[in-house]
């Protein structure tokens, strides 16, 4: 297997397809998922050219599971390293979910020559949790209790999410993958408990307004409207407003992991993105 080991001695593994003279794409992962999550679209980009990696978050996939440093800065930090270890320059860095929030928090802070676009895809930013801040975020009991229900029995919980809300198989008349459900179960199940279940907190309590408000390349914010995850109103539109170059594209009724529901219309536009 392809890893590196970070300063605090943690193993992040990582894909890493494609010529090395080709414009890198990383891919950054939700919860509690892995880099297979982006199957579809490594080999949708890899076979149009480009250099093709995704790494699996500390505690997730086939990373080490750590019981320290799950949180953003030091999400941020082992991104850091791997693009210094690989060399990754004029880099597309595309995250899904909280894989959009470690993007932020990254490129915020990459090096000058590192970045030359970011994406977002049914991204946590600006920040999920409801405040006097943030009044349209969700109440902080929704993530105490995807809390209880992780440490109560975590095998259900990564069923009933992706046979529910997550790929929107709840709504009237959606076709249903078990093979998807199945294959988010077998992700999950993967990683680490501890580093999950600190995990909710990165992704739910998280400010990234700084972050969004420093970032200085291009920046496509691509979310659902009938995400039930992210909910689409208090995500994206907010986070276009404090990109100094963002634009916003929008999906009517699509679902929260619409990469995989829907990758014949979200991979072209990513590569119209990365082209443009």
């Amino acid at each position: 297997m392809s890893t590196i080991t970070t300063k605090d001695g943690t193993e992040i593994y990582y894909k890493d397809w494609g010529s090395k003279d080709a414009q890198p794409i990383v891919f950054h992962h939700g919860w509690p998922l892995s880099a297979d999550d982006w199957d579809n679209q490594m080999l949708y980009f890899l076979d149009k050219g480009f250099r093709v990696i995704a790494h699996d978050r500390r505690g997730h996939g086939r990373s080490s599971q750590t019981a320290t440093g799950n949180e953003m800065d030091t999400y941020a930090a082992d991104v850091a390293e791997l693009a210094e270890a690989l060399d990754l320059k004029n880099a597309v860095h595309a995250g899904h979910s909280t894989g959009g929030g470690e993007v932020a928090h990254y490129v915020a802070r990459a090096k000058p020559g590192r970045v030359a676009k970011a994406v977002l895809i049914s991204a946590v930013p600006p920040i999920m949790v409801k405040s006097e801040k943030n009044p349209g975020g969700l109440p902080i009991e929704v993530f105490d209790g995807f809390r209880s229900a992780l440490a109560a029995n975590r095998a259900q919980l990564y069923v009933d999410v992706p046979a529910g809300p997550f790929y929107g198989f709840n709504r009237p008349g959606a076709k249903i993958s078990q093979g998807t459900i199945d294959n988010w179960w077998r992700q999950g199940m993967m990683g680490g408990a501890k580093a999950h279940y600190d995990c909710i907190k990165a992704f739910s309590e998280t400010d990234f307004t700084d972050d969004l408000k420093t970032i200085d390349v291009p920046v496509l914010v691509m979310h659902g409207t009938d995400d039930q995850i992210v909910p689409y109103a208090d995500a994206a539109p907010l986070s276009v407003k404090l990109l100094k170059h963002g634009t916003l594209k929008s999906y009517d009724g699509f679902p929260h992991g619409m990469c995989t529901t829907h990758p014949e219309i979200i991979n072209p536009d990513l590569l119209a993105f990365i082209k443009a």
